[in-house]
């Protein structure tokens, strides 16, 4: 009989019959687990005792120290807790309107609502409203597992019933407003706002509100992105829904409906995308202070609501940019530039360029190997190195040394070792400050076979080089062992200190979600050399900025110092140098280590071309409106002299003995001293030194490391650059 029922009939037979099996169902399942009730709703209780559910995923945030926001990081849930307080009535009375009207009414489970939605739903014959509350929502996402398991929806009332005795309706309509899944990557309502509107929750409007209490109950197939026409059916719903419970009127609900929804998911924070904060991610992954495990420290980082401080100046990571972008000659991206620069009373980290855009290439080419590469050959910029041993070995700047080439040198367990002058320059016997000014290779591969390898690596390591140096060559002292931007700039800071070396680092504190501090970065630092070995040392450096190789890094008005490398075969170019302020590095090359640097923008490319003026043109307008401030000079009593270093191959007519080490008397009796490799040139028009040589007069004053009137691609009249 049952076959000829109408359809009338049919649904009416299967409406009554789910509604009795329904209430049988619930009121068994009820009766038969009162007795667990307490030891279930136990679950709800927190940590600490009190009645708050457990700790959600929460994204962190990473800020410039300004507290300007660099990026958000998180894994599969982006969500950012918001207060109740910041969430407009009228969002929340959207969302109480379309998921549980009658919230201040139950006690986390409405009987009534549950029976009116099954009425609704049979009647359609589809799913249209929802019978659980908003308490049994928050049950559900929060304390319970995804797993249909027999008993779930019973445990679900009783979880809820249970914790709408330990907590406020405040506290509840709070937490699920942060734990409700908007769709498009968005928990919480806050992310909701920013992914769909492009703001805050405290922003949303009535008509924000109403879409997003339409996506609730089902955020991927009511999405309005994805799927427009659905989304539009679902917002109006919604808005009939706020009609219906008398928060809207029909004339506001007409406009509602007549504005658009959104097209496409967007966000107001940047991404992760950055080679600054990519080196911050990393640092914090192997932090301990963050956690013992790896997936603790995961976990802290990426859900755990962290408030991240790091040290990066804004500004200044944005002009080292932008002077890279101006400077570094067109190549077809053959050829990039990373710059680093650190404050060297403490060591931390204000601008970072890692190379080419972190979407084309993730590779932070100002880390070397901690970047995802591998480092790059200093050059004669490790020369620095070699002076500092020197100095602690008993030698002064006026000392002299034999810088003439070809050379060669013997060190005890290597092989003779025969380094050239750059560009096949002749040398002869000069002062220290003059071979590190010029950067004569032979005279300082002299220096490095008398004061030894082991104190020149010992020095590089104690004053902040971290890559390693072994096994010891000879030509690492001219800079044939790989570093990375970071590490020179961090050394050369140790100078810029009065011989204390900091760590570089790259997080200031760090907050967890309640505001409380996990850790504050707070180093000391440690001495490296001795202050009057780091004064003599910028005093030499000096020199190089002034009358050397690195004139275009020359800042009118402000005390320089720093050294210029090059690479054999012109593969990496470097200038490192400082102010009382700032330290910075700046490295140029191909990162595929393919093509020598032999024609770029017309040039052979040297640390006093390109690097050169990248570091004038980016230290002169990041020390704007900064203090001229200088540093400390060294005692002049205290400054030793009488040694030097000669080798078999001096000219007799230069009246010194030869024969290898040998202790002379103090420089003032010594016959002057030239350095016959570097000619007297002619000069633009206007040039004001009347034809002397280089570092023979005043030191010039610079135009974006130039003296005025000295064109951007002038060399030498044997067309070459003179630099190293």
């Amino acid at each position: 009989m049952l076959g000829t029922l109408g359809p009338e009939v049919r649904t009416i037979r299967r409406f009554v019959l789910t509604i009795l099996l329904g209430g049988i169902g619930l009121a068994a399942g009820l009766i038969a687990l009162a007795p667990q009730a307490k030891a279930v709703a136990g679950a709800g209780r927190a940590k600490s005792g009190n009645a708050r559910l457990r700790e959600l995923p929460q994204r962190s945030i990473v800020r410039a120290r300004d507290g300007t926001i660099l990026a958000v990081l998180h894994d599969e849930e982006n969500r950012s807790e918001v207060s109740l307080k910041k969430v407009p009535e009228h969002t929340v009375r959207a969302v109480l309107d379309v998921e549980d009207a009658r919230f201040y009414n139950h006690g986390g489970v409405d009987l009534r609502s549950t029976l009116r939605a099954l009425v609704t739903n049979v009647s359609a014959g589809g799913v249209l409203e929802g019978g659980s509350t908003i308490t049994q929502q928050l049950v559900k996402n929060n304390l319970l597992t995804p797993n249909r398991e027999m008993g779930r929806k019973v445990k679900e009332a009783v979880l809820s019933w249970r914790l709408e005795d330990q907590m406020s309706k405040r506290q509840i309509l709070e937490d699920y407003l942060n734990t409700v899944y908007f769709g498009n990557g968005a928990h919480g309502i806050q992310a909701a706002a920013e992914t769909y509107f492009n703001k805050n929750a405290e922003d949303l409007t009535v008509a924000d509100s109403a879409m997003l209490a339409g996506l609730i109950r089902n955020p991927v197939g009511y999405d309005p992105i994805a799927f427009p026409a659905l989304g539009r059916v679902r917002r109006d719903q919604a808005v009939d829904r706020m009609v219906a419970e008398g928060d809207l009127t029909p004339k506001a609900a007409a406009a509602i409906k007549a504005t658009a929804l959104p097209t496409k998911a967007s966000s107001p924070l940047p991404a992760p995308n950055d080679h600054f904060v990519e080196a911050v991610k990393q640092r914090l992954l192997q932090d301990r202070r963050l956690g013992e495990t790896q997936q603790e420290r995961y976990n802290a980082v990426f859900q755990g609501g962290l408030d991240i401080y790091t040290t990066l100046d804004p500004r200044l990571h944005e002009l080292a940019k932008e002077k890279v972008d101006a400077i570094l000659p067109d190549s077809d991206g053959r050829f990039t530039a990373a710059v680093a620069t650190v404050e060297p009373s403490t060591g931390a980290v204000r601008a970072l360029v890692g190379g080419r855009d972190f979407n084309t290439s993730e590779v932070n080419l100002a880390l070397g190997r901690e970047g995802g590469g591998t480092g790059r050959q200093p050059g004669s910029s490790f020369k620095t190195f070699v002076l500092v041993a020197a100095l602690e070995d008993g030698f002064g700047p006026d000392d002299v040394v034999d810088g003439t080439s070809p050379c060669t040198i013997t060190i005890p367990g290597h092989k003779p070792w025969q380094p050239e002058n750059y560009e096949g320059e002749g040398g002869g016997v000069m002062s220290i400050t003059d071979a590190t000014a010029h950067s004569v290779n032979c005279a300082y591969g002299r220096i490095a076979a008398e004061v030894g390898l082991e104190r020149v690596a010992d020095v590089a390591k104690r004053m902040g080089i971290t890559s390693p140096l072994e096994p010891l060559v000879p030509s690492m002292s001219l800079g044939s062992k790989e570093v990375s931007p970071l590490e020179m700039a961090s050394a050369y800071s140790t100078l810029a200190a009065d011989g204390i070396h900091h760590k570089p680092y790259f997080v200031e504190k760090i907050l967890n979600r309640y505001g409380k501090v996990v850790f504050t970065e707070r180093d000391r630092g440690e001495r490296a050399i001795s202050a009057q070995n780091a004064r003599v040392a910028i005093d030499v450096l000096r020199a190089v900025v002034q009358r050397g190789t690195g004139v275009r890094a020359a800042l009118a008005g402000r005390d320089v110092f720093g050294k210029t490398g090059t690479s054999e075969n012109h593969g990496d170019a470097w200038f490192v140098g400082g102010t009382p302020q700032l330290v910075s590095a700046v490295w140029m090359g191909d990162p595929r280590r393919q093509t020598p640097m032999l024609n770029v923008g017309g040039i052979r490319v040297a640390g006093g071309t390109y690097p050169a003026r990248i570091w004038g043109a980016f230290m002169g307008a990041a020390l704007q409106n900064q203090p001229a401030l200088r540093f400390p000079a060294p005692d002049p009593k205290l400054i030793p002299h009488g040694k030097s270093v000669l080798g078999a191959d001096i000219n007799a007519s230069t009246t010194v003995p030869t024969g290898g080490t040998t202790t002379l008397l103090p420089p003032v009796t010594q016959p002057p001293l030239t350095v016959p490799s570097i000619p007297t040139v002619t000069f633009p028009p206007g040039f004001p030194y009347n034809g002397v040589q280089p570092g023979r007069g005043q030191p010039p004053p610079p135009n974006d490391g130039r003296p005025p009137g000295w064109p951007a691609d002038w060399n030498w009249p044997d067309g070459s650059t003179r630099s190293r």
